[in-house]
């Protein structure tokens, strides 16, 4: 008992250890980051990943009043987007999940087969479309793909999760009288939010970081996104490191803020075995 007991704590150890490696590869680019953020042109130049003294802090300020409103438009792109995948690919999963119709099966696999296809070969397609509807240089041009591009993964998980709730659920609500609506907002939302917060956590994840995109629909720079907005910043400050790491710290707090309040929710969902291959 005595030597399982060692072995069971020896191993306990060596994870924690692993852990802790693993977490500190993690945030070593970060804390570079922070480390460069706050340097002069001459500390950049003399010890560009050391600290050196003193800590700069002004080049928030400066990083700040340079991608304010790109944080801004970032964020109404992302919520509007998340909004839009969250509710039609609900609506759409429930079909595929609840409802028989002929060709159900067909339709879902050749929804589900646009994941094989990389994005860049979408690129050129998705530009022309956009163009030839009027819709370059303004708002839509983001909404609308964002929208249709991420409800394809959404639509997958959500229908398998839809698909694990008993059926006996839905029966008990039919014979209470509850309409197919009723029973999606009383039955099918309630449990599962945790996995549409997976869903929705992932959308403003490839929404936020996404460059290309904003990149090649948007000239009017009151429009930019924050990732756009840092392109740009580090074309005009491309000499300035430390300003420009200060831009990348500020860009990526709204996300660490996401995930500190949607982390208990994002793991119930990966938890709850919704994502089934």
């Amino acid at each position: 008992m005595n030597n399982l007991r060692f072995l069971t704590k020896t191993g306990d150890l060596y994870r924690h250890i692993l852990l802790i490696i693993l977490i500190g590869l993690m945030l070593f680019p970060y804390g570079i980051t922070f480390i460069i953020s706050g340097k002069s042109i001459p500390q950049f130049y003399d010890a560009p990943f050391k600290i050196t003294l003193p800590f700069y802090w002004s080049n928030y300020k400066e990083a700040w009043e340079e991608i304010k409103f790109y944080l801004r438009n970032s964020i109404i792109v992302s919520g509007f987007s998340v909004i839009g995948v969250v509710v039609m690919s609900v609506l759409s999963a429930y079909a595929f999940a609840r409802y028989k119709f002929p060709g159900r099966e067909v339709l879902y696999y050749l929804v589900i087969s646009l994941l094989m296809i990389p994005g860049v070969l979408t690129l050129i397609p998705s530009f022309m479309l956009v163009k030839y509807l009027g819709l370059l240089n303004t708002r839509w041009a983001l909404f609308l793909p964002y929208i249709s591009g991420g409800q394809v993964f959404a639509i997958f998980i959500l229908r398998s999760f839809f698909a694990s709730i008993p059926t006996d659920y839905f029966d008990a609500a039919r014979i209470d009288g509850a309409s197919e609506l009723q029973i999606l907002r009383h039955v099918t939302l309630p449990l599962s939010w945790s996995i549409i917060g997976v869903v929705a956590v992932m959308n403003v994840l490839g929404t936020w970081n996404d460059l290309i995109w904003p990149l090649v629909t948007l000239q009017d720079t009151r429009l930019y996104t924050l990732t756009v907005g840092l392109y740009n910043f580090r074309n005009s400050y491309y000499t300035v490191w430390g300003p420009l790491m200060a831009g990348y710290i500020i860009g990526s707090i709204p996300l660490i803020i996401l995930f500190i309040f949607t982390s208990k929710l994002f793991v119930e969902g990966l938890a709850s075995g919704a994502i089934k291959m």
